[in-house]
């Protein structure tokens, strides 16, 4: 392959998606992104997402360093406690650790980031490749190459096409039909409450030392702070001048989660009814709850309510590897019970772009090399949906889960 231009096609922008943009375009690869939605803050997508040393690790490895030092730049403080509290905040369990940081290690990176403030990071310096509004249909063969159509008519020719589209993932579905995607029973209900003085002074101390989870019988309510160590607006300024990351303050994420059935409606229903329903759910869910909580959820920005469903991939056998591939949650999609899920996304983006940068520099071929990749990534990826179910079943699918690995089995 020396000398020969490779030309990839990444269906779906988001975090994996943009990440291995990046990569492939610092390796001199060819690459074109083609997003469904017609611009990058179209609807919401979740707010405060933990990135790990993973996460970190793949960042370093795919994006200019000024990038990544714009990503740790903007992450939060790293969490030094773990705390589950009753529906009247009385402390049920915690756990303290050390040996973690948001600095510039990605070794022992643990932090909160701002999913938007992300996705704007890894968007710069692709903006003349990206392109949005563009809705992938289905893919062609074409001897050792592959043709992406678009519901537009429109058609992209590549060596490589890679799905990075999601859950529902489109590319998945012609490329593998009996992979499947099971519904786990559960919906959580995202929400972000604008952090004033206000609101501020109803935290519970132990919010600012790290994440806190909320137990009330079947509900699980999670609490997450999001104050980046540096101003992002000014931190692009200082590092990547013309970035804007999208940043309006800093915030406290709520997320409920509750089984299907305790919902006022089904998917649709609630797509239909938008933001305004879901808030009003919450709202009334947490009624008599401590006076902060419930002060904490009337004062969110109404319009940023929105829910996921919580999916999980049901592990594949190998499969025969082409000139299409998937990463994140198009292939492993997984309860966020452990936080692994965009974890993952970005270590599958790094490991695809070493992998064919390795077979370009060997002059191996390129089917052998995405063999090699999907073999390591199913290994790890599968291993993170089994330890999500795992974690996310011990708790009855709440926010519990995420923590399993840190405070061991809870008393009821």
């Amino acid at each position: 392959m020396p000398g020969i231009p490779l030309q990839v096609v990444i269906v779906g922008g988001g975090l994996g998606g943009l990440c291995a943009a990046q990569g492939l375009r610092a390796a001199g690869i060819d690459v074109i992104v083609y997003e469904r939605d017609p611009s990058l803050d179209h609807r919401p997508q979740g707010y405060r997402i933990h990135l790990d040393s993973r996460g970190a690790g793949a960042l370093r490895e795919c994006v200019p360093a000024r990038l990544y030092e714009l990503f740790t730049a903007t992450s939060g403080q790293p969490s030094r406690r773990v705390t589950i509290v009753d529906e009247r905040l009385r402390e049920l369990h915690a756990v303290e650790f050390d040996g973690v940081t948001a600095d510039g290690d990605p070794a022992s990176f643990s932090a909160s980031v701002d999913r938007m403030t992300l996705r704007r990071i890894l968007l710069a310096g692709l903006e003349d490749v990206v392109r949005f509004g563009a809705e992938f249909t289905r893919y062609e063969p074409e001897g050792r190459r592959v043709r992406a159509w678009f519901a537009d008519g429109t058609s992209a020719g590549c060596d490589l096409l890679v799905g990075a589209d999601g859950a529902g993932s489109r590319v998945r579905r012609q490329m593998l039909p009996h992979a499947r995607i099971k519904d786990m029973g559960t919906r959580c209900v995202y929400g972000k409450t604008p952090l004033t003085d206000a609101v501020a002074e109803l935290l519970p101390p132990r919010l600012a030392e790290g994440f806190m989870s909320v137990r009330a019988g079947r509900l699980g309510l999670a609490l997450g702070l999001m104050r980046p160590r540096e101003d992002p607006a000014r931190a692009a300024a200082r590092l990547w001048p013309g970035l804007d990351p999208h940043w309006r303050g800093d915030y406290v994420m709520w997320s409920l989660a509750v089984p299907a059935a305790l919902l006022p409606g089904s998917d649709a229903e609630l797509s239909f009814h938008g933001a305004g329903h879901l808030h009003r759910f919450v709202a009334e869910r947490v009624t008599g709850w401590h006076p902060a909580l419930v002060r904490l959820i009337e004062a969110a920005d109404v319009d940023q309510t929105s829910y996921v469903p919580i999916r999980s991939s049901v592990p594949v056998a190998p499969w025969e590897p082409s000139a299409v591939t998937v990463l994140g949650d198009a292939i492993h999609a997984m309860s966020p019970a452990q936080g692994s899920g965009a974890n993952c996304a970005l270590l599958d983006a790094a490991l695809l772009c070493r992998t064919i940068s390795a077979a370009i520099a060997s002059g191996g071929p390129l089917t052998a090399a995405i063999g090699e990749y999907e073999r390591r990534m199913t290994e790890y990826g599968f291993a993170a949906v089994r330890a999500s179910e795992q974690a996310a079943s011990s708790f009855g699918g709440g926010p519990l889960g995420r923590i399993l690995k840190w405070v061991g089995r809870l008393s009821p």
